[in-house]
């Protein structure tokens, strides 16, 4: 199985990053959280800190599956002034590698990378004016699960953009045996509405 990785940067959204480590987690996926800056210790947009499993130099990242940014602000845009976290992130689209995002990073990362480009997605309300003016087609919906692309649009979409990606690597029944065990009952895992 390959591993996943989701980025910190100062002011990260909490809920959106401790939310998809936990149910990746749970769903028995690998997931390593990523510091984009000098120091293991991020502190959340809402004053939570959390520790980094690891610096941004410390993987060669090769054997990534998913690559993942959670939103909030500043975060999002301290994650886009990381120069080689753009590099990473622009050379594993190009080799189909997958990439999740949600809130602001969809617009505030991927946008101005190119990477929404005649593809549909969603974030956090407001911020789609520069996805729309980078060439995405915008949903207003909760999660837009593609092949290769996974967007949610804010905390209260944490949880569906978590089973999205476990849904993705591991299957439906995977994604919605998690979500079972979590309360979390959806008619479906079309994470598409």
């Amino acid at each position: 199985m390959n591993r996943n990785y989701l980025f910190l940067a100062q002011g990260f959204e909490e809920i959106e990053a401790l939310t998809v480590v936990d149910v990746l987690r749970r769903a028995g996926m690998d997931i390593k959280t990523v510091s984009v800056s000098s120091s293991e210790h991020v502190s959340g947009a809402h004053g939570i800190e959390v520790t980094a499993d690891l610096l941004f130099d410390d993987s060669d990242y090769t054997d990534a599956e998913f690559l993942i940014l959670p939103g909030g602000m500043p975060g999002s845009t301290n994650l886009y002034e990381c120069e080689k976290l753009q590099q990473l992130l622009t050379s594993h689209a190009s080799r189909g590698g997958k990439i999740a995002a949600i809130c602001a990073a969809p617009a505030v990362v991927l946008a101005p990378l190119g990477l929404l480009k005649d593809k549909e997605a969603t974030c956090y309300p407001g911020f789609d004016k520069d996805c729309r003016a980078a060439g995405a087609i915008m949903r207003d919906a909760p999660v837009i699960a593609l092949d290769k692309l996974i967007t949610g649009n804010g905390p209260s979409a944490a949880l569906r953009f978590a089973l999205a990606i476990v849904a993705n690597s591991m299957g439906e029944s995977q994604a919605q045996q998690v979500g079972s065990a979590m309360l979390f009952y959806p008619k479906s895992m079309n994470f598409y509405f």
